[in-house]
């Protein structure tokens, strides 16, 4: 019995180490040809501004316009990030007077069909209760969620930003595909739902995109003519798409137009 019980803590041990070993070999693939454009490595230092970001919380006053019309949002959250990170700007979002919903899923741990059949019903639960469409707000990977969404469901969905979400050209002008691949299991471009990202949902779509992002090239972020409505270029960083003055009054300018 002992020997038994052995055998399959080490069978256990083996695959897990097998899966381990697959994973640190897809984030040690080389693509050079489809990393073309990404932001330098100076550009993504940048990003460490979020570290002191609380405190620029809690010293920094936006003044927040009233919304001519007000609107049901839901806010989704960048890869491996959940609510709290959306919470500075539902915040705001709702003392211009909109209603801002969190997206029910917790943290956004990467593409996957279960995470999309859940958000769909989240989606429709938020149009049945209130009656009407929403717009949705995605930051990185949850922008692309939010198009695809828009997509299957345009009748739920007036209005789609994006802020920071790499829909056009390879997925792989990043700095942040290895890390993805090594925690999903899965390759960027082999997501485990049908979508064409580049594809533009039959709804109003804006894409807002940063020079200055460290973590997505700009023209992914950015899109081209026919991939979506109109495009915003702000000054932010990649995080800083959902704290930056400049982004949360984007925001609801775009929400307003």
């Amino acid at each position: 019995m002992a020997s038994k019980a052995s055998f399959l803590q080490s069978s256990r041990a083996a695959i897990s180490d097998n899966e381990l070993a697959r994973r640190i070999a897809l984030a040690r693939e080389v693509y050079p040809d489809q990393e073309k454009g990404k932001p330098t490595l100076l550009k993504l230092a940048r990003e460490l501004e979020l570290l002191i970001d609380p405190m620029r919380r809690i010293t920094r006053r936006i003044d927040i316009p009233a919304a001519k019309n007000p609107q049901k949002i839901i806010l989704l959250p960048g890869f491996a990030t959940g609510p709290n990170k959306m919470r500075y700007m539902a915040r705001h979002l709702e003392m211009a007077g909109h209603k801002a919903k969190n997206w029910k899923l917790g943290h956004n741990w990467g593409v996957a069909a279960e995470s999309m059949e859940r958000l769909e019903d989240r989606l429709l639960e938020v149009c049945e209760r209130y009656e009407e469409s929403v717009a949705l707000v995605g930051w990185s990977l949850g922008g692309l969620y939010a198009r695809e969404l828009a997509k299957r469901h345009p009748i739920c969905v007036h209005k789609v930003i994006t802020m920071g979400s790499p829909f056009s050209g390879s997925p792989r002008a990043n700095n942040v595909w290895r890390v993805y691949q090594a925690i999903t299991g899965h390759r960027v471009d082999e997501a485990p739902i049908e979508a064409d990202l580049a594809a533009k949902p039959p709804v109003e779509t804006i894409a807002l995109w940063s020079p200055s992002d460290g973590a997505i090239a700009p023209r992914s972020a950015a899109g081209q003519p026919g991939e979506r409505d109109r495009a915003v270029a702000l000054r932010c960083t990649h995080s800083g798409f959902t704290y930056a003055p400049e982004a949360i009054l984007t925001v609801l300018a775009e929400l307003d137009r």
